[in-house]
């Protein structure tokens, strides 16, 4: 039992982190993607800067908040999960 839970614990732990890793690729190239063309749309019409500002912060804002998920996800795998218990005996925490 004690080596299922280790094995479960090291594939938790490598899924979470796989996870962020591409979340955060992937949030940071719509940031930037996003940050771009709102800079464009700006020089283009100076004028619209105000209402291009406001949408570019609330989608960027969105954008933030899907790493952020991912994140709850991965330590959700890596904390919360049935064998806990077993995994803290292992290291000597339990």
């Amino acid at each position: 039992m004690e080596a299922q839970a280790l094995q479960f614990f090291i594939a938790s732990v490598t899924a979470a982190g796989f996870g962020i890793a591409i979340a955060a690729f992937g949030c940071g190239i719509a940031q930037g993607l996003g940050l771009k063309a709102a800079v464009e749309g700006i020089a283009r019409n100076p004028e619209s800067s105000g209402k291009v500002t406001v949408t570019m912060l609330i989608g960027l804002a969105m954008i933030e908040s899907l790493c952020i998920y991912t994140l709850v996800v991965a330590l959700i795998l890596i904390y919360a999960h049935p064998q806990a218990e077993a995994i803290a005996k292992l290291f000597g925490a339990g």
